[in-house]
Parts: C-alpha cells; sequence; structure tokens
C-alpha cells in the first residue's frame, strides 16, 4: 500500500495537530487497525482557514492556464499509481480491488475534465437595452472554501470538489470523512507534486466534526461550502450557513426508484439492477433502493436477479475474485439488519441473503426481497446496504407516483423499449438525473446533483465549475460618439 503522510497538510506543511491528538483509521474487512492520523481541532481548522484566506488573491490572480496545468499533472500523477491508490481506497473503505481501481480512474477523470474547463471561463460584454450604456460582466472566483467529502467515494469525492475550485481560483480547506482520510492526504501529495502552489489546498482530518465545521462556517471567511452527505447533517450546516450567507452546494441523501416496465429487456434491466444495486456494495447515495416492477414480469426479474446476486463471492476487497467487500462499519450492518427485519416482519420474502452468519463481521451476504410492503421502513429510508427490496405495480400513472412519493429526489432508474414512455416518465420523475436503461449515472462530463432534499446544485459537467464562480456585472457609460449618435 502507498504510504502517506498521517498529519494535517496546512499551508504547505505537514504538521501534527495542536493538541498531538490523532485517531485511528481501520480495515473494515478485518476491524484491525491500519494506522493514526491527526485528529484535528478547532485550533487546526483556524490555522487551515486563515492559510487560504491568505493564499486566496494570489492565487484568483495565477493564470487559467497554468490552474489547467496543474490539474493536468495531477490527472497523470494519479493514473500512473493507479494500482497503489486503488489498495489505499479498499484497505480504509474496504470495496474489492477492481471498483477501487474503477473509483481511482473515475477520480482522475475530475482532474482531466477541469483542467480544460479552466481555461473556458469566460465573461460577457454588451450594449444595454437604453443604447446610452455598456455592460461588462466579470467571472471571478467566490473565494475560501469548505469542502467536506464523505467515506464512500473518498479518492473520487475530492477531485470532485477540489477540481473545480482549482480551476475556479478558490482556495481550500479539505474535511474528509474520519474513516476515510488517507485518501484525501494521498490526493495533497498528488497536488503539491504536481505543483499546487502552498495554501491553496489544506487537509484537516478529525473525528470532531462539530467542534472544527461550525467555527468555519460561522466566522465570515469562509465564502463557500461543497458537502457530500446525509440529509440530516446536510440540514445542520445549512443552518450553519445562514448566519454568514455562505454559498452552498448540497449532495445530499436518496431513495432511487427502479422502475421496470412490463416491455423492458430483463437482460438489461438485470445488468442494471446489478449495476445500480451494487456498486460499492450498495454504499451509494445513487443505489437502487426501491424496486418497483410490473407485475407480468416481477416473477421473472426478482429469479433473474436473485441468481445473480447468489452468484457473487462476499469477501476482503484484497482478494482476487471477490465482488462484494464488507459494509463500512458494524453499525451499517447492523441498519441493514434492522431493515430487511422489518420488512419480513411485515410480509416480505427472502429469495436469497437476508441474514448476517455469526462471525461474519462486516460483511453483509447479498440479499433480494419480494412481495414488500409499502409501509416498510426501508420504502423511506436510505439502505446503504447490497439489498433489494421488490414491490409491483399495475400502471405508469402508478408507479410514478409512488416513485415520488419521498422526500429526496436525487436519481431514478426505468427501463422500457417504448421512447414516448421514456421520455415520458423520464421528464415526470421528480430526481436530479435519469438513468435511462443503464444502472449507472455518474460521469465526470455530467452534472450530478438532485432535487427536493436531495441537494442544492450540481458537480460535474460543464456548469459544476460554475459553483465556484460569481458575477460581477460593471456598468459603463457608452462611448461619446455613439451618445451623440444615439441623441442626434
Amino acid at each position: 500500500m502507498i504510504d502517506v503522510p498521517k498529519q494535517l497538510f496546512i499551508g504547505g506543511e505537514w504538521l501534527d495537530a495542536v493538541d498531538g491528538a490523532t485517531m485511528p483509521v481501520d480495515d473494515p474487512a478485518t476491524g484491525e487497525i491500519v494506522c493514526h492520523v491527526a485528529d484535528a481541532g478547532p485550533k487546526d481548522a483556524l490555522l487551515a482557514e486563515s492559510s487560504a484566506v491568505r493564499a486566496q488573491e494570489e492565487w484568483a490572480a495565477t493564470a487559467p492556464r497554468a490552474r489547467s496545468e496543474i490539474l493536468r499533472r495531477a490527472y497523470e500523477i494519479i493514473l500512473s499509481r493507479i494500482d497503489d491508490l486503488a489498495l489505499l481506497v479498499t484497505t480504509e473503505m474496504g470495496k474489492p480491488l477492481a471498483e477501487s481501481k474503477g473509483e481511482v480512474a473515475y477520480a482522475a477523470e475530475f482532474f482531466r475534465w477541469f483542467s480544460e474547463e479552466a481555461v473556458r471561463v469566460e465573461g460577457g460584454f454588451g450594449t444595454l437595452p437604453d443604447g446610452r450604456n455598456r455592460m461588462l460582466l466579470m467571472r471571478q472566483p467566490v473565494g475560501p472554501c469548505l469542502l467536506i467529502t464523505p467515506w464512500n467515494f473518498p479518492l473520487a469525492m475530492g477531485t470532485r470538489k477540489i477540481g473545480p475550485a482549482i480551476a475556479a481560483g478558490c482556495t481550500m480547506v479539505l474535511k474528509p470523512a474520519p474513516q476515510t482520510p488517507l485518501s484525501s492526504l494521498a490526493l495533497a501529495g498528488i497536488l503539491r507534486e504536481a505543483g499546487l502552489p502552498d495554501g491553496v489546498l489544506n487537509v484537516v482530518t478529525t473525528s470532531r466534526a462539530g467542534e472544527v465545521i461550525e467555527p468555519l462556517l460561522r466566522g465570515g471567511r469562509i465564502r463557500k461550502l461543497s458537502f457530500t452527505g446525509s440529509t440530516q447533517v446536510g440540514r445542520l450546516l445549512l443552518a450553519q450557513c445562514a448566519d454568514t450567507v455562505v454559498r452552498t452546494s448540497m449532495e445530499l441523501g436518496g431513495n432511487a426508484p427502479f422502475i421496470v416496465f412490463d416491455d423492458a429487456d430483463l437482460d438489461v434491466a438485470v445488468d442494471g439492477a446489478m449495476a445500480a444495486k451494487m456498486r460499492n456494495m450498495g454504499e451509494a447515495c445513487t443505489a437502487a433502493n426501491r424496486f418497483f416492477v410490473h407485475r407480468s414480469v416481477v416473477d421473472e426479474f426478482a429469479e433473474r436477479l436473485a441468481t445473480r446476486m447468489n452468484s457473487l463471492v462476499v469477501g476482503p476487497g484484497t482478494l482476487p475474485g471477490v465482488d462484494v467487500g464488507p459494509l463500512i462499519d458494524e453499525a451499517g450492518c447492523d441498519k441493514v439488519d434492522r431493515l430487511i427485519e422489518d420488512a419480513v416482519q411485515r410480509g416480505a420474502r427472502v429469495l436469497v441473503g437476508g441474514t448476517r452468519a455469526d462471525g461474519l463481521g462486516r460483511f453483509y451476504p447479498p440479499t433480494v426481497l419480494t412481495d414488500v410492503s409499502p409501509d416498510s421502513d426501508l420504502m423511506s429510508t436510505e439502505i446503504f446496504g447490497p439489498a433489494a427490496a421488490i414491490l409491483t405495480f399495475e400502471d405508469e400513472d402508478e408507479v410514478v407516483r409512488r416513485a415520488n412519493d419521498t422526500e429526496w429526489g436525487l436519481v431514478g432508474y426505468v427501463f422500457t423499449r417504448s421512447l414516448d414512455r421514456a421520455l415520458r416518465v423520464s421528464e415526470r420523475l421528480e430526481a436530479g438525473m435519469v438513468g435511462l436503461n443503464t444502472g449507472l449515472v455518474s460521469n465526470p462530463a455530467a452534472p450530478f446533483g438532485g432535487v427536493k432534499q436531495s441537494g442544492l446544485g450540481r458537480e460535474g459537467g460543464r456548469i459544476g465549475i460554475e459553483e465556484f464562480l460569481e458575477y460581477k456585472y460593471v456598468a459603463m457609460p457608452a462611448p461619446a460618439t455613439a451618445r451623440r449618435s444615439h441623441v442626434g
């Protein structure tokens, strides 16, 4: 495994926490402690913030091409170390090595994408309708940013936020999840190697999130928060941002419906279900949560899905041939257990999986449930585990209504051969993204984000950099010759 510093990264230096505190990082597959990293407190956070504030003016004045080339070099470094970085991700997060390699490649693409967007930030110039005045539009970086990333895609969620911030000319304080700090520390080292100036990126690892984050949001110097995590925590952060009107991007929870119509190609639908449900062991905000399958095909779909799920190999992500790694912690396993037990008590039938064997640790068997009651807790709770809950429906209006009956609206999946129905249902679904005959929607070139309580703003795509830019309008009178011509 690649060795990375275990300290805080502030102002281009690796520093211990002011109070000397450290926190453990464990391997989800074994529960054994891999290492200890610095555990920042409020003083460390303010030191990182001050570093970002000091670096902001000079960084904003840096040529877009220079920012672009730093990101491009970082992209190339990441790809050159894909095996080492993948092992790092698997060690701290648990996913199989093949998936970790996919995440590393995905993470690198955000740096390549935003290296190209850095040189395409444009303003505008025009004549106002009265003919007497001109309008100049400037694009400027929003300023120092606080970036908070989750544990489920520790490398990719870092690059998805860092990439556009660098491209736009913003400095940053990055707070990774305490379960997976090593990927972020590795990113800091890579960007330093790629030529990122001191103070532009500061990484604060901590188990004391509340003590560290709130002073930054209420202090008035952080001008932008980009957060990926639960809706519950997102609401709390929004309240803290209100005092100083911090600009926010929020990528929050999901409760994705997966709709299979009677005319769907079931081979395509089952492939899509495996991708949408089992990517990252189901620990993804885009994971299919509620499977709505037309009554005429539900038995065949369920049988095929159960067969595929039952064939998956569960084990430590470092072993060859493993398809499903451990869940991140015991609390995650207990949550899946509780949701499945509740569904079974309400009449659900288990086709495969459904219970953890004694001594299995954090490994949860892939599970398929049918005859799930709409009143089951897992219909209104993000499962975040390898469990597929299947319900039936009769007609389009019914399934759209049930799919939209949730406070979340991140992504939905639709499987049908009818083009008219595909477009019609895609328009009607209350979601920021739709997978149409595919179980994978994430792409650096596409805008990622949701509606309702699944978040605010978008990451990735052409508009991803917009979240880190402000408009400035400059009004000026028309040249004297133009004014005379107008009067005449």
